[in-house]
């Protein structure tokens, strides 16, 4: 698998390679490896992004009340999951980020995944493809949160209930929610990068173990990416809530 994805990741540099390197290079950004300036982390970010899609066109084309297939089965389990959880955790105008949260949660998890073939590294255990989730996870509960409240309303939640702290408190949430990116990001990195390098050093000194050890970086994954969406319906819970009804 590790060859197949090398091959793809050469194919990929040699069509978008120069104009990618030309862009960053306007940008201000310099690749290490200018030539090849896509890796294969990216490679399994595209696959999977791609994998998605034709899922989800799969799913829509084959839709059918009376006689729902497999792929219907798949996509409605996975809808009512992220939807309970929504509810749960919002409430009321949950709906709206339900396709936000659905795309986090399942792209994490196919991509802490990918650890589990033979000599592929997981896409996630680079800080990079966390950090980039994060950043998009703070724009859009922030955007949301200023959407729905007004950007009057929803610097008031920055200032606290009363006044006299506010010079004190406003510092301290802003730096608070710069945080969550730091902690979103480590996390999900942390985690993946520890399961890829214990599946690694056992395999090494006991091969026959490696299944148990393949079975606890599937539920690592899984459950990073539950708690990754976990955290940002909490984040949007939080920036789309009207003071009137946290009291």
């Amino acid at each position: 698998m590790h060859e197949i994805f090398e091959s793809i990741t050469r194919i990929l540099n040699a069509i978008f390679g120069a104009p990618l390197t030309a862009l960053l290079n306007t940008i201000g950004i310099h690749p290490a490896h200018p030539g090849a300036p896509i890796g294969t982390d990216l490679t399994l970010e595209i696959i999977t992004v791609v994998g998605l899609i034709l899922f989800f066109i799969a799913a829509r084309v084959s839709l059918n009340v009376e006689r729902p297939g497999p792929v219907q089965h798949i996509a409605e389990s996975l809808n009512e999951f992220v939807v309970a959880q929504g509810e749960a955790i919002i409430g009321h105008g949950y709906e709206p980020h339900v396709p936000w949260v659905t795309m986090i949660f399942v792209f994490i998890a196919i991509c802490n995944c990918f650890g589990l073939l033979p000599g592929v590294e997981t896409p996630t255990a680079n800080p990079a493809i966390p950090l980039g989730l994060a950043i998009l996870t703070f724009i859009y509960y922030n955007w949301n949160g200023i959407k729905a409240q007004g950007p009057v309303g929803y610097f008031k939640h920055f200032l606290g209930p009363i006044w006299w702290i506010a010079p004190l408190l406003f510092p301290i949430e802003i730096i608070s929610h710069l945080a969550r990116m730091m902690s979103l990001t480590i996390r999900l990195y942390a985690n993946m990068f520890a399961s890829d390098l214990l599946t690694l050093v056992f395999f090494s000194l006991f091969p026959i173990l490696v299944i148990p050890f393949l079975g606890l970086h599937f539920g690592v994954a899984l459950i990073q990416a539950y708690v990754f969406m976990l955290l940002t319906l909490i984040y949007l819970s939080q920036a789309i809530s009207h003071e009137e009804e946290e009291h």
